[in-house]
């Protein structure tokens, strides 16, 4: 990624990173196996729509570990997702599945139960590539410190909302708006807790403490529930290629906004749905090549 040097802070990287090949021989054994962990049986869209973006963004095999209740309504949707059912909370049968995926997705249609906080704590403690947003951000948020038993190869998806929660655990109270202060609330943050962060909202914010990109990708046509799940997915989908994290963060989030701008032109930005973005995710990934 191209850089450009401020005075102080992490260093700005100005070139998008590059899509992993895709070769025309390849089998889906080979573009990454992503799991997708939903406990709540009320909200099983979000899941959904994180599970059907990464299928979009290219991965081979997405795992959707669901309630049984609610698991064949979710294959309805998107009966491409391979769906098991979820183990009881603290059960070692999902640490099993997870070992044998190559990127989690914990958060959205997580709820903040009990069990979903079990759940959280199992996932933390794999080194594994993993997308943390929604209600894991929240069971987060809910401690007195970070985890010490924090493994996992993260990317956090907050937005204001759920950062302004998060940022006790740095010592802060607020979230600013404008870009330098966004800038350095997210890199510190990102520093202390040894992740990447993606402080969403207006011009994106990624960072790892050390670099820091910022996004102008992206309008109001994704100003609506599910977007933030459709993120979590096209991640996760290219940290299952073996991307380096901040390089996957940096291109998803530039593919999402893309994408978005790409359905609000074709049915006007007030009227765009979750779908309508995953549908448009493959015309934004051939415009970046």
């Amino acid at each position: 990624m191209g850089i450009k040097r401020g005075k102080v802070g992490p260093l700005q990287m100005t070139k998008l990173p590059a899509l992993p090949p895709r070769p025309v021989d390849g089998q889906k054994g080979m573009f990454g196996r992503v799991l997708v962990i939903a406990s709540s049986e009320e909200m099983i869209g979000a899941p959904v729509l994180a599970a059907t973006s990464a299928l979009r963004m290219g991965s081979g095999l997405v795992y959707l570990a669901a309630p049984r209740s609610v698991l064949a309504a979710a294959l309805t949707i998107t009966p491409e997702l391979v769906g098991m059912f979820l183990p009881p909370a603290g059960s070692p049968a999902l640490i099993a599945v997870a070992d044998k995926c190559d990127a989690i997705v914990i958060g959205p249609g997580l709820g903040q139960s009990s069990g979903a906080a079990k759940r959280v704590a199992q996932m933390i403690r794999l080194h594994k590539p993993m997308v943390i947003d929604a209600d894991a951000l929240n069971i987060l948020a809910r401690g007195k410190k970070w985890p010490g038993a924090f493994r996992a190869r993260a990317v956090l998806t907050p937005h204001p909302g759920e950062m302004k929660r998060l940022i006790h655990l740095i010592g802060r109270t607020e979230v600013p708006t404008d870009d330098a202060g966004r800038i350095e609330l997210a890199a510190t943050a990102a520093a202390a807790w040894k992740v990447v962060v993606v402080l969403k909202g207006h011009r994106t914010v990624i960072t790892d403490g050390r670099r820091v990109r910022i996004n102008s990708t992206g309008d109001s046509s994704l100003s609506k529930g599910g977007s933030g799940d459709i993120l979590s997915g096209m991640i996760a989908s290219l940290l299952g290629l073996k991307m380096d994290p901040f390089e996957a963060a940096s291109l998803a989030v530039h593919l999402h906004g893309l994408a978005g701008e790409i359905a609000g032109k074709k049915l006007g930005r007030r009227s765009v749905l979750g779908r309508e973005v995953i549908d448009a995710i493959s015309a934004a990934i051939r415009k970046v090549g």
